[in-house]
């Protein structure tokens, strides 16, 4: 006669005449990091079989239906919040998918940033710092990082809101201090967080401008609700309220000068590198600038961005949709900056 307990780790153990016998761990196709390499980090990306995730006290599994890719997942490939100990580590932080009772659910990717789920001592994390991500048929997290997607969104567009639209959403709504009517200007059009803020930014009543090097993007940001766009560093037509700023060293000299006095520049990333040349130190003190950082975003702010996309219709601008097993041909994409919106990976 067989019983059924649980066992180490919330692993169930099937007794069978007093022998222990555990079950066999799945199999599920992944697109993961298998080595760090800084100068070449997609020589580092594998596709192929990986365990599924195991159970685990207060976490639960999310069949993944679509995931959004994110330069953080260039950046693990280069080894950045990613120590070779953790490999392999499978990639991605955001996705949508069914949950163990059949929910239609939107993953937060904040780790620990309650508590729930992890140690009383564990700092928060982004998914795949510690713990494997969502380019797989399954991911596990903890229960209190999911949110129910609105029937509005499908899992394509749902996706893409968890991290780069989410940090758009705190970007201007949280940080920046803008109100309907005020000016804001976009720096480099086309990317994720970019092309969130100019969307996001056009439907809450924001007066949004662009910039971008290539003049197809340019026209693209008009079409998503920009008033004007212009080519980097070039003179704007009056001064801006905030600035959103994730190019860094490369424009950041432009934003500190496109500012009102007493206005706000907002920075979560540095894809052009971390260093400018000029920190216009005398403009921001004489003006009185504020230079605020911004990173990710609160579960209460990803649920209001739901909610806010439900009612307002607004939708994620997708560049391209791939099967996971397609997934090299996304990094590439994303890794040459050919792109405009998100790129989605589906299950």
């Amino acid at each position: 006669m067989g019983l059924c307990a649980a066992g180490e780790r919330g692993h169930t153990v099937a007794w069978f005449r007093g022998v222990a016998v555990r079950p066999k761990v799945g199999i599920m196709f992944a697109a993961y990091a298998a080595r760090i390499d800084r100068d070449q980090p997609l020589s580092g990306l594998e596709l192929g079989e990986r365990p599924e995730p195991q159970a685990r006290p207060g976490w639960t599994t999310v069949n993944v239906k679509a995931a959004s890719l994110n330069h953080h997942d260039l950046w693990s490939l280069r080894g950045v919040g990613l120590g070779e100990e953790s490999l392999p580590m499978i990639l991605g932080c955001d996705a949508a998918g069914i949950d163990e009772d059949g929910n239609e659910v939107v993953l937060h990717s904040v780790i620990g940033q309650s508590g729930h789920g992890v140690g009383p001592k564990e700092p928060r994390s982004i998914l795949t710092e510690r713990y494997q991500g969502t380019f797989a048929e399954k991911v596990t997290v903890p229960s209190w990082n999911l949110l129910p997607k609105p029937k509005e969104l499908s899992f394509e567009e749902a996706a893409c809101l968890p991290t780069a639209w989410l940090t758009a959403y705190r970007m201007l709504f949280t940080n920046a201090g803008v109100r309907p009517g005020d000016s804001v200007l976009v720096q480099g059009a086309g990317g994720g967080v970019a092309t969130a803020a100019i969307v996001l930014g056009a439907a809450a009543g924001l007066r949004m401008l662009a910039t971008s090097r290539d003049e197809a993007k340019r026209a693209r940001a008009v079409e998503l609700g920009a008033e004007s766009a212009y080519e980097p560093g070039e003179r704007l037509p009056r001064r801006v309220d905030a600035v959103i700023e994730t190019v860094g060293a490369a424009t950041w000299s432009h934003s500190v000068k496109s500012l009102k006095p007493g206005g706000t520049l907002v920075i979560s990333g540095a894809t052009s590198g971390p260093n400018p040349k000029a920190a216009e130190l005398n403009r921001i003190f004489f003006l009185e600038l504020k230079v605020v950082g911004s990173t990710m975003g609160g579960k209460d702010e990803l649920e209001d961005l739901l909610s806010f996309c439900a009612a307002r219709g607004v939708r994620p601008v997708i560049d391209s949709v791939l099967p996971l097993d397609r997934a090299r041909e996304g990094f590439e994409k994303m890794a040459g900056g050919d792109l405009f919106g998100k790129v989605v990976l589906t299950v």
